[in-house]
């Protein structure tokens, strides 16, 4: 159970027969990844210890203070597990990511208004207004012309909810569907299913990567573009050295990630089955750490498995995550020396070397 910082750290005390059982910079280099949390923490809130004096994995309760001057109570397991999907300073404070969810308006069944069902007998959607034809729902509109019918919904239904979906079909109740190529399951309702909206990495996939073997580059059309002008320099320096073919930018990978079939590097190597992918903290420092850190280590086992491996540089004071990243300050010419030589580990030297532009300073 958590405690308070004074007894867990006169505890400690006891336990160690120290006055100091942690010095100062003890855990230095696990809270350097967390750069948001080290401008919230003030020792003057906590009894003066600082923070390199308390393990990541401590269960004791801190007073932490966002940028908006909010003050809270969190144990480092908590703050360590806060950042979400926002990309967002206040996402490691929970009064402003509380303040950041967005409202929506309300709807039909929050008036506690009573809607009789269609003519038809379907029940009308309380989030759904149905204007000008009141004989037909949506969904009867939609059957009349779709190609897709019930029985073949109720081939990828899981089986305990077939007897309920032949009854229950054209309702606004969920069922969770089972896909058959084997990507996974999802919650949806009959009408959305009928509506075209079936497995999300089916429908990803149908744009290029189930036309691409497993383990090979391509170019897709759902890879993000280079939006930090950090990677933009990285990959001008990097071709002008090397003369590979960067149009792929993506990979077809075994499993999905992310409901996609594909993974998107931010350099792709065909001829060597090598990416390059340069991580930092962002701006706010939320990128690459936490959670986000496992997502990293997951996309590189996804590579790993098809026979590619990873060079990822690692910036803003970011530990390696594999066997060949870089730790580097910027990009320089320097940096671009060290990954040729990272790729002449992985590849062999001769081979890289048949695809230099220029001689190496």
């Amino acid at each position: 159970m958590a405690e308070q910082v004074s007894t867990w750290w006169a505890r400690r005390q006891w336990s160690k027969g120290a006055a100091v059982p942690y010095p100062v910079g003890t855990y230095r280099s696990e809270w350097e990844r967390y750069p948001v949390l080290i401008r919230q923490y003030h020792p003057e809130f906590n009894d003066g210890i600082t923070l390199t004096q308390i393990p990541p994995l401590a269960e004791v309760l801190l007073v932490w203070q966002c940028d908006a001057g909010h003050v809270f109570v969190a144990t480092p397991e908590e703050q360590r597990h806060r950042p979400g999907r926002e990309r967002r300073k206040s996402s490691w404070c929970p009064d402003c990511a509380a303040l950041a969810v967005k409202r929506r308006p309300p709807t039909i069944a929050a008036t506690g208004a009573a809607l009789e069902p269609y003519v038809c007998g379907h029940p009308r959607d309380p989030n759904r207004i149905e204007a000008g034809d009141d004989d037909r729902c949506y969904l009867c509109r939609r059957l009349d012309g779709s190609a897709v019918t019930r029985e073949r919904l109720l081939c990828i239904v899981t089986p305990g909810m077939r007897a309920d979906l032949a009854v229950e079909t054209g309702t606004a109740r969920s069922y969770r569907w089972v896909c058959p190529r084997g990507h996974g399951t999802w919650e949806s309702t009959v009408e959305r299913m009928l509506a075209g909206r079936a497995c999300r990495t089916c429908r990803n996939a149908a744009a290029g990567a189930e036309r691409t073997p497993v383990g090979e580059a391509f170019v897709s059309v759902h890879a993000p573009k280079v939006a930090s002008a950090v990677e933009a320099d990285l990959r001008q320096r990097f071709d002008a050295r090397l003369e590979f073919d960067l149009r792929p930018n993506a990979v077809r990978v075994a499993r999905p990630f992310f409901n996609q079939l594909e993974v998107w590097p931010d350099i792709v190597i065909p001829e060597l089955r090598v990416a390059i992918e340069y991580d930092s903290v962002g701006r706010h420092g939320l990128e690459h750490v936490g959670r986000h850190e496992e997502k990293d280590r997951r996309k590189d086992r996804l590579l790993r498995a098809v026979g590619w491996e990873v060079i990822r540089v690692r910036a803003g004071r970011l530990r390696p995550l594999g066997p060949h990243d870089i730790v580097a300050g910027s990009v320089s010419e320097r940096l671009i020396d060290r990954i040729e030589d990272g790729l002449a580990a992985i590849r062999g030297d001769l081979i890289v070397a048949s695809y230099r532009r220029i001689g190496r300073l």
